[in-house]
């Protein structure tokens, strides 16, 4: 179970929040490139000013990026926005705003520098395969352990963490951490493609 499992229920939360804004003119779209702006602009404002302090941000932050990221999805499907651009849009959103937001922990974590880059990489390959599930024939997979909302959780709560507990940053800890995110990104890759092929293992079997 990920995270992501508790969707629907959030998006009951969201709903009225949702028609509100549909009955206003906004578009999934617009939700989407202000959810992208919103990961950019705290990105690069953690860039300039790695103070740890600053992370405090990012649980809000996330928070706020993950409702947006339900909202633009309901507005297309349930609002009849849905489009070949919204897709996109919301593929390439999540990826640029996964780098925005979890890059500047190389700053404060200078000893990490290659565990932070490795779980950006897998990161991203984790949806570049849900992607590519898709694209032969399965479904969209959003397969755990580590999804986009959990990696939402875990950045957050280390976000909150290095505020509260700066003087820990420099313990090496963190790359045991950052070590155990990586072996579960990796078994992410592997379960959604396993997901994938098994998905579609019996329409291969009647070709």
């Amino acid at each position: 179970m990920t995270i992501y499992d508790l969707k629907p229920k959030f998006q009951d939360l969201l709903r009225p929040i949702v028609r509100k804004l549909f009955d206003a003119g906004i578009t999934a779209n617009q939700v989407t490139l202000a959810a992208l702006g919103l990961s950019i602009i705290v990105g690069g404002l953690l860039t300039l000013f790695p103070n740890p302090y600053l992370f405090i941000l990012l649980p809000f932050v996330l928070f706020i990026r993950m409702a947006l990221n339900a909202i633009d999805g309901m507005l297309a499907r349930e609002h009849n926005q849905k489009s070949h651009l919204g897709a996109m849009l919301n593929e390439l959103g999540d990826v640029i705003s996964d780098v925005a937001l979890y890059l500047p922990f190389v700053l404060i974590f200078p000893h990490a520098f290659w565990w932070i880059l490795l779980i950006l990489f897998l990161s991203v390959l984790t949806e570049f395969i849900g992607v590519i599930a898709q694209a032969i024939g399965a479904s969209r997979r959003y397969d755990g352990p580590i999804g986009k909302s959990d990696r939402a959780f875990i950045f957050g709560a280390l976000g909150l963490f290095v505020t509260i507990f700066p003087q820990l940053m420099a313990a090496n800890w963190v790359n045991y951490l950052f070590a155990t995110i990586s072996l579960l990104l990796l078994y992410t890759c592997y379960n959604r493609i396993r997901r994938a092929l098994a998905e579609l293992s019996p329409a291969l079997k009647n070709n």
